[in-house]
């Protein structure tokens, strides 16, 4: 079996958007960093679960999933929210930095064309909070052309929640089932 790819958002996946009052989860624990190319007089605020990091990185090194980053984060990913989770190194795609103002320029989540011509057909996962009705259009057409695809989508106040972990692994070990039959 192909070990699907598992494309993890940051920005109201790991990241939740505080709420409307300000607030954050109280799980989450303040950071303060500094992303590339901002000015060491403007860091970003983030507030990140740290006991997020020790279940995904359980995850990430079980052999289930193969993990990439899908982050406008980009490298920011892998060097700084990962070693703030204590998550292990892995890839990301290099996504453009497109001049839109909407998330949703054609009626999907702009990530969308660059992940689809990066998969071409192997299975994937994908872990985003900014998804429309045509992404999961898309994910069911991937899944019925033979290309299985699992959209999970978080709420982009609350972030992952331990259900859509529960969601993925087992969506996996039906995959698996699946293939071996």
């Amino acid at each position: 079996m192909t070990v699907p790819y598992l494309l993890l958002d940051i920005d109201g996946v790991l990241i939740p958007f505080p709420a409307t009052d300000g607030s954050t989860p109280p799980t989450h624990v303040h950071h303060t960093v500094l992303p590339t190319g901002r000015h060491p007089d403007d860091p970003v605020s983030v507030w990140l679960d740290p006991n997020q990091g020790g279940v995904l990185a359980d995850l990430l090194t079980s052999g289930l999933v193969t993990p990439v980053w899908c982050t406008s984060w980009r490298r920011d990913a892998t060097t700084i929210i990962g070693p703030l989770l204590r998550l292990p190194d892995f890839p990301y795609l290099d996504l453009p930095r497109p001049q839109i103002t909407t998330s949703h320029p054609n009626g999907y989540l702009w990530k969308r064309d660059h992940v689809e011509a990066w998969l071409a057909d192997a299975p994937a996962i994908w872990i985003d909070d900014d998804f429309t009705d045509l992404d999961h259009a898309w994910a069911a057409e991937r899944t019925t052309g033979g290309t299985p695809t699992l959209i999970v989508q978080t709420d982009p106040h609350r972030g992952l929640q331990p259900e859509h972990l529960t969601e993925l692994t087992t969506w996996v070990s039906q995959l698996s089932t699946a293939r071996v039959v």
